[in-house]
């Protein structure tokens, strides 16, 4: 056959292939597209997570191996301990095949409500830990366009290592409800005991905003601010130090924590990019009728309590730490954080935050003009030292304590002789007294009597467009690795 004519047939036969695996999807309906964009997304996420999975169990080996090398002791005993590690690797293993459900733990009571579901002590039934079960659920995800916010949360809770963060061991989803596992903190929150003392004493203030500086610190350590740090966000272990939870107003700088990425994804846009805006915070003109604020007259301190009790389960939650370039929403950094914590250390020490009013107009003008409204009662004893700290944190960001580095508020003289390396291992001023790994005695429950000891499930048909939305949750099943090697039967 003539060289010529064989490059022919060649180039022919080269066309036809073309036209054969032509890509085009022309002519098919917009459901098999939606259909194939969320098989492709899931496929992805599938294997990236396969991919970061092995990477983790090589760097757990590896960690492992290299402290074996620095210790003394033989040969076989080394060889026992990775073995022993590789067991566990693959209990882990099995552990992530198995679909973990809500028929997995037993309600031992209701200890919280929110605005999108509620907090339950909950046993499992395999192990008989105790853990504190989170429901969120999705339709009100949806809805109030949560969804950026309760993946930031998530990631926070899974990623950290920190002891100043809640721990997460689990979480998990079915068709209506995200579910988040976590240690139960029996001492309650920092909102609860401010309700029952009025004040604290110089000393004990100290101790919880030093604590909360730490926390704050490994959050930002991480790359996250939190945004929404307030009493009822800090949680008292059983040995009554702190830890932060609730990072459902959290934001990251990641693709995942940006609003707009979850609504191309439910519209079959999934491929969105990575905007770093620092929108998320409910604005107050749109969400001020839910938010029902508190009183700062003394006369009405009872009032106020009551409020402020209520104002923990709304839609938006109070406005009353929350740093003013939050409301104006032209970008900020982590620095407002140290704001909120500003607000906290001030209410810890006066009775109640330094800008709350009768109305969330009012409290937001107050925010808004700080400089004329922060005002410290003359017939409350302040130090000058915890007056000038309280003012170097509620104060424009560019001269804001912590804006350059959280050395600038640990070397404040309000903080003379605070042990910081240490903090977490000295007596806390105020330990829990408990009588069983169950006790919720510095839980409000009283007022939970009614809500079920399971999430209410309603009617479902799954539908394309449900399939669609649920595309937002995917990648939200979580477990713990450490959860195998937990030595207590409390989770506490």
């Amino acid at each position: 056959m003539p060289y010529g004519t064989g490059g022919m047939m060649a180039t022919a036969a080269s066309a036809s292939a073309e036209n054969l695996f032509d890509r085009s999807t022309e002519g098919f309906p917009k459901s098999a597209i939606d259909q194939s964009t969320a098989a492709k997304y899931r496929l992805e996420h599938h294997y990236s997570l396969q991919l970061e999975q092995a990477i983790e169990r090589n760097e757990r080996r590896i960690d492992l191996e290299n402290k074996l090398e620095t210790e003394p002791g033989s040969e076989e005993r080394k060889n026992r301990q990775l073995a022993a590690l590789g067991s566990k690797e693959s209990q882990f293993l099995r552990l992530r095949r198995t679909r973990l459900g809500l028929d997995d733990f037993v309600t031992v009571k209701v200890i919280g409500k929110g605005a999108f579901g509620e907090v339950r002590l909950v046993q499992k039934q395999d192990s008989g830990k105790i853990y504190a079960m989170k429901t969120l659920r999705k339709a009100d995800m949806h809805k109030k366009d949560q969804l950026a916010h309760v993946r930031a949360e998530r990631d926070v809770l899974a990623e950290s290592e920190s002891p100043w963060v809640v721990q997460l061991y689990y979480s998990f989803q079915d068709p209506q409800y995200l579910y988040l596992i976590m240690e139960f903190l029996p001492g309650g929150d920092l909102m609860t005991m401010l309700i029952t003392y009025d004040t604290f004493s110089e000393d004990v203030t100290r101790f919880y905003i030093a604590e909360c500086v730490l926390a704050i610190e490994d959050i930002h350590k991480m790359g996250f601010i939190h945004r929404d740090i307030k009493p009822d966000n800090i949680l008292i272990d059983r040995s009554g130090h702190i830890k932060l939870s609730d990072f459902g107003l959290s934001y990251g700088f990641h693709k995942n924590h940006d609003s707009q990425i979850y609504q191309r994804l439910i519209s079959g846009q999934v491929n969105g990019g990575n905007n770093n805006n620092y929108n998320g915070v409910t604005s107050l003109e749109s969400g001020v009728d839910a938010i029902s604020l508190t009183f700062s007259s003394k006369d009405k301190l009872a009032t106020w309590k009551k409020n402020r009790r209520a104002l923990a389960y709304s839609t938006v939650g109070t406005p009353d730490y929350i740093a003013p370039e939050i409301f104006m929403q032209q970008g900020y950094g982590q620095e407002c954080d140290w704001w909120s914590l500003g607000a906290i250390m001030f209410e810890c020490l006066v009775g109640y935050p330094p800008f709350c009013a009768e109305n969330p107009h009012e409290t937001y003008h107050k925010i808004m003009s700080w400089q004329e409204h922060l005002y410290f009662p003359e017939d409350v004893h302040i130090s000058l030292e915890a007056e000038d700290l309280i003012r170097g944190l509620i104060c424009v960001p560019e001269t804001r304590l912590g804006r350059n580095s959280v050395m600038e508020i640990m070397s404040h003289p309000y903080f003379r002789g605070v042990d910081w390396a240490a903090i977490r291992q000295t007596d806390s001023p105020m330990v829990p007294e408990l009588s069983s790994i169950t006790d919720t005695r510095y839980f409000p429950t009283e007022d939970l009597e009614k809500v079920p000891d399971q999430p209410e499930h309603y009617d479902y048909t799954v539908t394309d467009d449900s399939k669609q939305k649920d595309l937002a949750f995917v990648g939200y099943t979580f477990k713990r690795f450490e959860s195998l090697t937990k030595r207590t039967g409390s989770a506490l």
